[in-house]
């Protein structure tokens, strides 16, 4: 095996963002630590076989950090052209017990070497019953190859829940949500914890990055969204060529080219009140953007990266 074929599977360092600050034991960095571990020891031994190890738990049991549970998938449905949501199977009036931002962990095995990447569960914290999960398909990644044959009863290995945002109703005079792809799935939850309370009067202003407005998941969701009073949707596109070309819905809260400091102004100028930024996206996304906020004026005590 390869130094490259090694890195892929090399566990990902999570982000001061993803730890909680709970005191939780095990804590997402012990976890890390322990594949870190793992890893370094099949990759000595040249025997990747040892990274299949992992525990797997009872499916009586919702979820863990240390231990896999498996759960069903019971609907698969398209986004988009590689994106899909994938709903699984929990037990009549239970749920997840997720808090916002929170992010599980999935398991496969794909040619005999143990995978693990994290997803974020785009379903309201409180879903019973189930919990969905978006993701994007890449023609290259290791994890891809096995989720492109999954199938609807098939098992699947998840644990977790690990980070989250701490949130109460209210804490915040705006939210300012900015995301590119699938850095939309955290923000869902948060979207839907907001507008299903009543007593919560936070503005909501989300700025969603995609390509062209084909590549935009859920798109009936966040349009409904939009219709809240205190919620507001912004699409910036990078590869659509005229405004014109867009449904009259989406003209006048799109901008097309890539998101700017002159653009983010203009968003952060319309605000109602001075907002708490919420970031999602690739490592460059989140760099880019949080130096884009400070150059404008905005403290890092007032970001948060998922």
């Amino acid at each position: 095996m390869g130094d490259t074929d090694w890195s892929a599977l090399k566990p990902v360092e999570p982000s001061p963002a993803q730890c909680c600050g709970s005191g939780c034991s095990p804590c997402i960095y012990d976890l890390y630590q322990a594949d870190l571990e793992l890893w370094e020891k099949a990759k000595g031994r040249g025997d990747p076989r040892l990274l299949s190890k992992a525990k797997v738990q009872s499916p009586s049991v919702l979820l863990n950090t240390e231990t896999f549970t498996g759960f069903t998938i019971c609907s698969i449905e398209k986004e988009t052209e590689d994106t899909k949501r994938y709903r699984f199977h929990l037990p009549p009036d239970a749920s997840l017990g997720l808090t916002l931002g929170q992010h599980l962990v999935l398991r496969e095995s794909v040619n005999g070497l143990d995978v693990q990447r994290a997803y974020t569960p785009i379903s309201p914290i409180d879903a019973k019953g189930y919990f969905d999960v978006l993701i994007k398909v890449y023609d290259h990644g290791l994890m891809s190859q096995r989720i492109k044959c999954w199938r609807e009863g098939d098992t699947v290995l998840w644990r977790g829940p690990f980070g989250g945002f701490p949130y109460k109703p209210n804490k915040f005079g705006e939210l300012l949500l900015l995301c590119s792809g699938t850095g939309l799935a955290p923000m869902i939850p948060i979207l839907t914890y907001v507008t299903d309370n009543e007593d919560d009067e936070t503005f909501i202003t989300l700025v969603v990055c995609f390509r062209t407005l084909s590549n935009v998941y859920i798109r009936s969701f966040l349009q409904e969204e939009a219709r809240f009073w205190n919620v507001r949707v912004f699409y910036v596109f990078s590869q659509e060529k005229s405004l014109e070309d867009l449904p009259m819905s989406y003209r006048e809260n799109a901008v097309l080219g890539r998101i700017s400091s002159a653009s983010l102004q203009k968003v952060l100028d319309t605000c109602r009140k001075k907002p708490f930024v919420l970031l999602c996206g690739s490592a460059s996304f989140t760099e880019d953007l949080t130096a884009m906020l400070q150059g404008l004026g905005h403290s890092t005590d007032s970001i948060f990266s998922f």
